[in-house]
């Protein structure tokens, strides 16, 4: 969303006793660090879609809000909703990118822009670790594989609305 033009990104973090939700808001924030960007406030939610709806709220009350990366894709559909709902348009007032690639999120309104993630590949190196362990208990465990996530563009993202110059308001595109 950066690169599309957006001044900064939201996030709706995961529970942070979670290692995948401190590992997303680790690269959340290096993102921003990279680009000499300051880090707004961090929303936490649960992983349900009913935290992410209560994490929309609070975003959508605020008219600076612009882009927001939800920690997965159940949030990001909570978002989605109480976004609408308040009348911010997704994406043309505000574009939300989710995690995970859950099937549904190429079939909510407007479709979800997802980070997916190979859970086959990474459902098998991990059964293969937990059977390393269990077979030689006293050997090192070998390193767990490194897995690209992939940005599935769909229709959730944009760049972000113009201002009118001097009063701050978005105008259509």
């Amino acid at each position: 969303m950066l690169d599309l033009g957006h001044a900064t990104v939201h996030h709706v973090a995961g529970p942070q006793r979670w290692y995948a939700a401190r590992e997303r808001l680790a690269a959340w924030r290096a993102a921003l660090a990279a680009r000499g960007l300051g880090e707004p406030p961090v929303v936490e939610g649960d992983w349900s879609a009913a935290s992410g709806y209560a994490a929309g709220r609070r975003l959508a009350s605020d008219g600076e809000v612009t882009a927001v990366f939800a920690a997965n894709d159940d949030m990001a559909i909570g978002v989605l909703r109480a976004l609408t709902e308040a009348g911010r348009r997704v994406p043309d007032d505000v574009s939300v990118v989710g995690f995970d690639d859950i099937p549904v999120a190429a079939y909510v309104s407007p479709p979800l822009t997802p980070a997916r993630q190979p859970f086959d590949a990474v459902a098998t190196g991990g059964l293969r670790l937990l059977v390393h362990a269990v077979e030689r208990p006293h050997e090192d465990l070998p390193p767990a594989a490194d897995h690209p996530v992939e940005l599935v563009v769909r229709a959730s993202t944009a760049p972000p609305p113009r201002r009118t110059p001097g009063r701050g308001r978005a105008t259509s595109r």
